[in-house]
């Protein structure tokens, strides 16, 4: 060990060995007792509100800075949209239907509601910071200081490529749950749409049938003097085959014969359409005569090459 740093350590002693002499000092004295070294002032404490201290204080630790270092903004809050308006409204209603549907839970009215409550504070806080927002943007620009980063700005990404690769296929296998869902759900409401339709109907039916068989007991009474209704109750059900006949005819087809649809026929045959009859001449001079047709010899000599 250097001498250096035996001094060191001989000089940073020196002071907790005169503190410590003193304290025992004291103690022996009877200036200290054991606990914590605190003077308890007996009777209530005095309450001082120094208004002007407080300020003189607030002065001396304000920094008289631009507003573009302290960027605080004093403002109203911002209108509520009509989305939220709707929104709130469903919340209120929501509440309201729990607390009055449940014995157990105390009546609140929408204002004492507590959940309620949290969420109105919430949508305070938004409007609030919308606000502030609007009145920040304008006063910087009032300012001429640029919000918008400019097109040509390049800055590097913190995150690597296979880490935001990762976060693109989570958000693209969410996308395609929550569209896997809403299918569900259509083809759910699809299905208790065809099935209230379907009961629609049948209770339609049973009224009619109803309406028809007191219709009978009146006629069998003497009430109905003819049978008209029964005539009615035909044509009524013939206009209904001929809209569900119309209905399959438009989408399968109108059905009848299909063998034979082309062949000709006499009418067909003698319909020439517009073109003109074959001609051997092919449009040519009439008078003018074939080529002379070549001898023997020469086409045995042709098909020889052409057999080569």
């Amino acid at each position: 060990m250097t001498e250096f740093e035996v001094e060191s350590m001989s000089e940073g002693s020196e002071p907790e060995d005169d503190s410590d002499l003193e304290l025992q000092e004291a103690f022996a004295r009877g200036d200290l007792k054991p606990g914590l070294n605190v003077e308890i002032v007996d009777g209530p404490k005095k309450a001082v509100n120094n208004i002007l201290g407080i300020r003189k204080k607030l002065d001396s630790i304000k920094l008289n800075l631009p507003w573009i270092e302290r960027l605080d903004i004093c403002n109203d809050l911002a209108p509520l949209a009509p989305e939220q308006i709707i929104q709130m409204e469903k919340y209120e209603q929501k509440r309201a239907n729990l607390f009055a549907g449940n014995a157990k839970i105390k009546s609140f009215t929408p204002d004492e509601d507590p959940v309620l409550n949290d969420f109105r504070r919430e949508m305070t806080f938004h409007r609030q910071a919308q606000a502030a927002v609007v009145e920040g943007i304008k006063r910087l620009h009032d300012l001429k200081i640029v919000t918008k980063r400019p097109d040509d700005y390049f800055a590097e990404m913190a995150k690597t490529d296979v880490h935001m690769q990762k976060v693109r296929e989570n958000l693209a296998a969410k996308q395609q749950g929550q569209a896997k869902s809403e299918r569900l759900k259509q083809i759910r409401d699809q299905r208790k749409m065809g099935k209230m339709i379907q009961r629609q109907a049948r209770v339609q039916k049973e009224t009619e049938k109803r309406e028809m068989l007191d219709k009978l007991k009146k006629f069998r009474k003497g009430k109905l003097k003819n049978l008209d209704f029964l005539e009615d109750n035909r044509k009524t059900n013939a206009a209904k085959s001929a809209g569900k006949r119309k209905a399959r005819d438009q989408k399968f087809g109108f059905g009848g014969k299909k063998r034979g649809q082309k062949r000709n026929t006499k009418d067909s045959s003698m319909d020439t359409g517009g073109s003109k009859p074959f001609s051997k001449s092919h449009g040519g001079n009439k008078n003018k005569k074939p080529p002379k047709r070549l001898g023997k010899n020469k086409r045995v000599k042709s098909k020889a090459k052409g057999g080569r």
